[in-house]
């Protein structure tokens, strides 16, 4: 039961999403819920409240916060991420997926299939950043990393 089955995003105080990004953030979110793989490594002899989790994403003094709790709202834990790592490969996501949004209106199939390459790279590299920082806090694989991803991107747009 090493997963998640409830996911929060604080967007409070952020600007409302353009609707590319409210999609991108309802089919995440969507498919985070379908199948992900998350866990709580035991850490300094201390015991590891067992899974499914509900999950808590915000950003706080310029920091990304996962609040972790389990199926019956028992706190589980709580961390905290610096942005830095996540500003350039947010800011290439963003820029790469306004281009495929423009290409998808306009550009010849291959075009759309060439910047939409592009675009998984980059969705791959910011979810190694993820699974980088995550790194003794938590463990995730590469498709629940992606979606998180997608969430974190859709909070930094506003933050």
């Amino acid at each position: 039961m090493s997963k998640i089955i409830h996911i929060e995003l604080d967007d409070s105080g952020l600007p409302a999403p353009t609707p590319e990004i409210e999609q991108e953030r309802r089919v995440a979110m969507f498919d985070l819920l379908e199948a992900n793989s998350f866990a709580l490594p035991a850490r300094e002899g201390r015991e590891v409240p067992p899974g499914p989790y509900k999950f808590h994403l915000s950003i706080r003094d310029r920091r990304l916060v996962f609040g972790i709790a389990t199926e019956d709202e028992t706190p589980a834990g709580e961390f905290h991420l610096s942005l830095g790592p996540f500003r350039q490969v947010v800011k290439d996501y963003f820029q790469i997926c306004e281009s495929y949004f423009d290409a998808v209106k306009t550009a010849a199939p291959s075009q759309i299939e060439t910047i939409d390459m592009a675009r998984r790279g980059i969705h791959n590299e910011g979810a190694r950043v993820l699974q980088e920082r995550l790194e003794g806090k938590a463990e995730v694989d590469t498709d629940t990393a992606r979606r998180l991803f997608t969430l974190i991107c859709v909070l930094h747009f506003g933050g």
